[in-house]
């Protein structure tokens, strides 16, 4: 269970010097320092109940989403989130993992977020459709049908199949909430697709 240090001091409101008795819980394991001003009481506690109390708001997105759906073969070993007018990139190397934080378009934050619950604790990911969009954000300059398919199916390693399943009215809608020439170009690719063949 994550704590901060509000929280553990209204805990040990009763001690005449709850920091201390913080101190003392840290020194004796009872509870584990992710970064200042955040415990949990867990030392084995999977990351992602953790990104976005870290830094937030935010949502687990880009190459962490894509591996939990199993959209790319590479196994996730950072968890990458997303945020909206941070202006900067954020990362913490913690004892749980490490945590990276990255802006995405105010338009595009708030769609396609799912909240995840596990008996008491929770975290909030990126649907595989957002996910995929918010990866492509990071890659500039992609403006052919070409080059896009070629950064999906083989840059990216998302097989064919997996992609035909998404979402495509879904993705078409998120690609156009990003202001980005690559996503416009998913956007137009998409059109394309759905646009009857003589």
């Amino acid at each position: 269970m994550p704590y901060t240090t509000s929280m553990l001091k209204d805990i040990y409101s009763q001690y005449a010097k709850p920091h201390d008795r913080i101190n003392r819980l840290v020194v004796n394991k009872t509870i584990y320092p992710v970064i200042r001003g955040l415990y949990v009481d867990d030392p084995n506690l999977n990351g992602k109940f953790l990104a976005s109390i870290i830094y937030g708001p935010s949502y687990l997105s880009f190459e962490y989403a894509l591996s939990y759906h199993g959209l790319i073969p590479e196994l996730a070993v950072v968890f990458s989130s997303a945020t909206f007018m941070k202006r900067r990139r954020k990362r913490y190397n913690t004892n749980f993992g490490l945590f990276t934080y990255r802006d995405i378009p105010r338009a595009a934050y708030p769609h396609g977020i799912q909240l995840r619950i596990e008996g008491k604790l929770s975290y909030q990911i990126a649907c595989p459709e957002k996910a995929l969009c918010d990866q492509l954000y990071t890659i500039v300059g992609i403006v052919s049908h070409k080059s896009l398919m070629s950064l999906l199916f083989e840059d990216l390693r998302i097989e064919e199949s997996d992609f035909n399943n998404l979402d495509k009215s879904f993705l078409s809608f998120l690609a156009m909430k990003y202001q980005s020439i690559t996503l416009k170009t998913l956007h137009s690719w998409l059109r394309s697709k759905d646009e009857p063949h003589p």
